[in-house]
């Protein structure tokens, strides 16, 4: 069993916003209490863990206990107050514990030892395959202009998980493809979902793959 290392972090709950290792998220921040988490942030270690909750009602909600710590490598500040800022993920997480700060936004105590987070080994090329075809599917049912070209250049690893990222599955299935043991399973799961998502779109469906 692997020793824990743990971070603390803030916590930023965002419903259907996953982020990877080696990945990267943009954010607008407009609610005060985030824009002090931004500030605080950037006045320490850069870094704001990024968790989806378990539902999307208002206040305080309950999380999920895996999420993925966010590196900050570009911020804006609006004159307003607001930022535009770009996280580049570094570790996925387990939530330990929360902490109580004093802060407006919420902390917490996590583990960045509880996933192994190395680069990945290449995928299949079958597999690799799969999700690109699966892709092209399902943008073509959504109606989507995409790059085909330069989504083909991507390595594995930056297609699966750009994919993740955007595609249209709600929170249950975002969250199971960040958990994932490895880039393989998390590209066949991916595979999985826009093939459902595909299905359910051309049948006029008005459902999302559901993992809960």
């Amino acid at each position: 069993m692997k020793k824990a290392l743990t971070l603390r972090v803030p916590i930023f709950p965002l419903a259907g916003a996953i982020l990877f290792p080696r990945s990267q998220l943009p954010l607008h921040i407009f609610e005060p209490r985030y824009r002090d988490m931004v500030r605080d942030a950037l006045d320490g270690a850069g870094q704001i863990g990024i968790i989806q909750p378990l539902t999307v009602d208002d206040g305080n909600p309950a999380l999920y206990s895996v999420g993925c710590v966010g590196e900050v490598v570009g911020v804006e500040e609006l004159e307003d107050g607001r930022y535009n800022i770009v996280l580049n993920g570094s570790n996925r997480f387990r939530i330990v514990a929360e902490t109580d700060l004093g802060t407006d936004y919420r902390n917490a105590d996590v583990d960045i030892a509880a996933f192994d987070d190395r680069e990945p080994p290449p995928l299949p090329l079958a597999l690799r395959a799969e999700v690109e075809q699966e892709a092209r599917r399902l943008g073509d049912v959504l109606g989507l202009a995409v790059d085909w070209a330069a989504v083909g250049r991507l390595d594995d690893e930056m297609l699966v998980n750009a994919i993740a990222q955007v595609a249209p599955f709600d929170i249950g299935a975002k969250q199971a493809l960040l958990e994932a043991g490895s880039l393989e399973a998390r590209a066949d799961l991916l595979a999985q979902l826009m093939q459902f998502q595909r299905m359910a779109t051309s049948a006029g469906a008005d459902i999302e793959p559901t993992l809960q």
